[in-house]
């Protein structure tokens, strides 16, 4: 099996298209009003599933397209070019599920990811605390045993679509005194006896995608949902965000996309001066800078998602960690840059909600902070280019 390096295959490039006609006529005339009334959209949910779109991920084995890490990307931005709430859909399921493709026994896999490829159930991932963001490994929640049992109480916070994913991958200290080495990992059901959830947060983007906390209290579940070893669950949370930043990464990418895509259009309309505003080299030099800052972006996405699909095949993943970092932040640093001169080029329409690019300016700050903020990720770059 060969992956490409950087060029996407003819079948990414004809995805790619599949996809776009699907953003723009199901989920982009959703996108204002998502993020207006603060609603996740079940009509983009379903027009995502109908279209088989809503996690291309999962292997073929398990009932999903078995699509590649790059045919990942692809879609997620695509989507993100639309409607950077609706992207965590394909985005969160994959980030929800790699702990199983990672580590799940056999019996784990086939129960939960079919339902997740059917379009049945959504999956979250539930590792920060109010207590433990950057430092996770500081975790409170705990997974005590009980006979053929395990019993969790703790509370998960900023999860990602909390309240509607049917499950949920929740990493717990069973051993509290042996710090990293005593978590391990979990599948959790939204109906498990003392599962609830927060309020909604109130927040700058994403509006569209609910963010709460998971409270699990006193929540029973069977041993056998643990996802692979006791003590393993910290090691397969970091090996899975070494794939799943990089699904941040094509999310950072769609939003800038999505910005420079409508700045260029308003340039080539808007008149001052007696001519359009597109005529000014000012404003071109601003047009040429953030398209290339986003094609240097997407280059190194595109390289790292390469490298995640080859580590999911078994092969050596020794840069994938600085490569997976290295892209998320180079994405999201270009898309909050790329949003923000966006405004600038509308100019006084550009800071109102009748144009959406304030709401891509407002949607891309999140990719600078979830899942590893980017001074963690420089912190990891540096560790990976000094060990």
């Amino acid at each position: 099996m060969s992956f490409p390096l950087y060029a996407p295959a003819e079948e990414h490039d004809m995805l790619r298209e599949t996809v776009r006609a699907v953003a723009d006529e199901k989920i982009a005339p959703h996108a204002a009003a998502a993020d207006e009334n603060e609603e996740f959209s079940w009509e983009v949910y379903k027009a995502l599933v109908a279209a088989d779109l809503h996690a291309v991920h999962v292997p073929e084995q398990y009932g999903g397209a078995g699509a590649d890490a790059l045919a990942t990307v692809i879609v997620i931005e695509e989507v993100a070019r639309a409607c950077a709430s609706s992207s965590l859909i394909p985005a969160v399921n994959k980030l929800g599920t790699v702990p199983l493709l990672l580590s799940a026994s056999e019996e784990l896999k086939s129960r939960y990811l079919a339902p997740v490829a059917g379009g049945e159930a959504m999956f979250s991932y539930a590792l920060s605390e109010p207590e433990a963001g950057s430092d996770a490994a500081a975790m409170k929640t705990r997974a005590v045993a009980d006979g053929d049992s395990y019993v969790l109480d703790g509370t998960k916070m900023w999860i990602t679509n909390a309240g509607i994913s049917e499950y949920y991958t929740v990493m717990a200290a069973t051993d509290p005194v042996a710090g990293a080495r005593g978590i391990s990992a979990f599948v959790v059901e939204k109906s498990d006896e003392g599962v609830s959830f927060g309020p909604k947060e109130k927040k700058l983007g994403i509006k569209g995608s609910p963010t709460r906390q998971v409270i699990l209290d006193n929540v029973r579940i069977p041993a056998g949902r643990m996802i692979g070893e006791p003590g393993t669950g910290f090691k397969t949370a970091l090996a899975t965000l070494d794939h799943t930043r990089i699904t941040i990464a094509a999310q950072a990418l769609g939003i800038a996309q999505g910005a420079l895509d409508f700045a260029i259009g308003y340039v080539k309309e808007r008149r001052q001066f007696g001519r359009p505003v597109a005529d000014f080299q000012g404003l071109q030099f601003m047009i040429a800078d953030m398209a290339m800052k986003l094609e240097a972006a997407r280059q190194l996405t595109y390289h790292a998602a390469a490298k995640s699909e080859r580590a999911m095949h078994g092969e050596s993943q020794k840069d994938l960690t600085f490569l997976s970092s290295a892209a998320k932040c180079a994405a999201s640093d270009a898309a909050m840059e790329i949003t923000t001169d966006a405004v600038q080029l509308l100019g006084g329409y550009g800071y109102t909600r009748d144009f959406p690019v304030e709401r891509m300016m407002r949607d891309a700050k999140i990719t600078q902070i979830y899942e590893g903020t980017n001074q963690i990720q420089r912190m990891v770059m540096a560790r990976q280019l000094l060990k």
